[in-house]
């Protein structure tokens, strides 16, 4: 098999490949006799079709199948092996259409190829770029208290009423010919979207009697009449008058201590010992998940930085379009549409790749199932949960490598985590002390 390649310019080139009849003789040969072995034809037992019969009804199909086979095969092969930095596939040239596939001659295919554009992606201590430290403030670490300590927290029951208490009792609907009544109903008036009901319960105690307006507490909600009332969410609007609650029970909500349990469920090994301990080992959770952000915010700092560095690159636009357009079956206008915005993430792409190669990052399997177990640990703590059993994450990441499109956003998640490492130390960076606030609205 000959391929040449032809450079039109610097953006375009043109891929011949001439397939020789001994190029694929042999696996037509043997697609052949498999289809002689699996077809079964009338006044023919299996497996003795004549030869020729079977190359006048399958042959040709069986010969475009194997030439276009090897053409992918060896085609991308000779690509790769050649490194030709091209965009997207190559694209077969109308006139391929004509070739005409009749065994034992010679057939020639071509292609278009779209090049990527050719520029240096270099950063060096002259580049100075910020990187942002985000303040870590008390009350960050109190919410974050507040929150373990209402995981451990309890119910206790209470005299009187204060803002944020639970109201339990049996409901009554007043002024109707049947009413309906709701034992056991559950409510906490500080949820209330009507101010002038909430004040209804101020101070109230256990066996007091206040009549109320669920209706208007809860601004006709269905869902919360529904709850309330205990009555299908179609009858719920129905009752839209006065009734009363004969209050059985007040209980409020106590949050947990901070005791040497809490200390060691949150943080197992016993190494937190009082409450200062406490707060430095959220501090540095806290600072550990803002570094993570402060690297990714870097990593588009860098992406900015070196896109206007650059300049705006020469891309083959009629061949891109028409890779593009095949990508999206044939949609010109959502092409049209998109293509501004897709020339500025390949170019991106491409300074992307160019670093990777040059800072040598590699990624293996061991990168992957770390970075999956980072993943799952970043959820959790979200909700405060920051010691995961081990067999929990062992089971996430089984599930999350079952799929593929899962596996390779982790693998891309790898790649600028140690690309942002390795350009760290390439160039200036310039500290910046921010707020929270501050760093959040960078990103809006």
């Amino acid at each position: 098999m000959n391929i040449s390649i032809e450079n039109i310019d610097k953006l375009n080139a043109e891929i011949t490949v001439v397939v020789e009849p001994e190029d694929y003789t042999a696996n037509y040969t043997k697609a052949l006799k498999d289809a002689r072995r699996r077809v079964n034809l009338p006044g023919f037992r299996p497996g003795m079709v004549p030869t020729g019969l079977i190359k006048k009804q399958y042959g040709p199909g069986l010969l475009a199948e194997e030439v276009n086979k090897l053409l992918q095969d060896k085609l991308f092969s000779y690509i790769r092996e050649n490194k030709v930095n091209m965009l997207g596939s190559p694209l077969p040239k109308e006139e391929n259409n004509e070739v005409n596939l009749v065994e034992g001659q010679s057939f020639t295919f071509k292609f278009d190829l779209a090049l990527a554009p050719e520029f240096d992606a270099t950063l060096t201590t002259d580049d100075k770029i910020a990187y942002y430290n985000v303040e870590v403030t008390d009350q960050m670490i109190d919410n974050q208290i507040d929150m373990y300590r209402q995981r451990g927290g309890k119910y206790d029951s209470v005299q009187e009423y204060q803002d944020g208490d639970m109201v339990k009792g049996v409901i009554t609907e007043l002024d109707v010919e049947s009413p309906v009544t709701a034992e056991g109903a559950v409510m906490l008036p500080r949820y209330f979207k009507n101010d002038d009901q909430k004040k209804l319960f101020e101070g109230a105690k256990p066996n007091d009697v206040i009549r109320f307006n669920p209706a208007t507490a809860y601004d006709n909600n269905e869902a919360e009449l529904t709850s309330l009332l205990k009555v299908s969410k179609e009858d719920a609007l129905n009752h839209k008058g006065d009734c009363q609650i004969q209050i059985t029970e007040i209980t409020r909500f106590v949050p947990g201590e901070l005791t040497q349990e809490l200390f060691d469920n949150v943080f197992p090994g016993g190494e937190v010992k009082s409450e200062a301990d406490f707060r430095g080992r959220i501090k540095e959770s806290i600072a550990a998940q803002f570094a993570k952000d402060s690297d990714y915010k870097f990593i588009l700092d860098v992406r900015k930085y070196l896109t206007d560095k650059i300049g705006k690159l020469e891309f083959p636009d009629e061949k891109l379009k028409r890779i593009m357009l095949a990508n999206t079956e044939g949609d010109q206008e959502k092409v049209d549409r998109n293509y501004e915005k897709s020339l500025e993430e390949l170019t991106w792409h491409l300074i992307k790749e160019q670093l990777v190669e040059k800072n040598q990052i590699k990624v293996d399997d061991n990168d992957v199932r770390n970075m999956a177990k980072e993943v799952t640990r970043m959820q959790f703590a979200q909700y405060g949960m920051i010691n995961l059993p081990e067999e929990y994450l062992e089971g996430s990441v089984k599930e999350m490598l079952k799929k593929r499109e899962t596996v390779d956003n982790l693998i891309d998640r790898c790649i600028e985590v140690k690309l942002g490492e390795a350009l760290k130390t390439q160039v200036t960076l310039e500290p910046k002390s921010v707020s929270a606030e501050e760093f959040n609205k960078m990103f809006e």
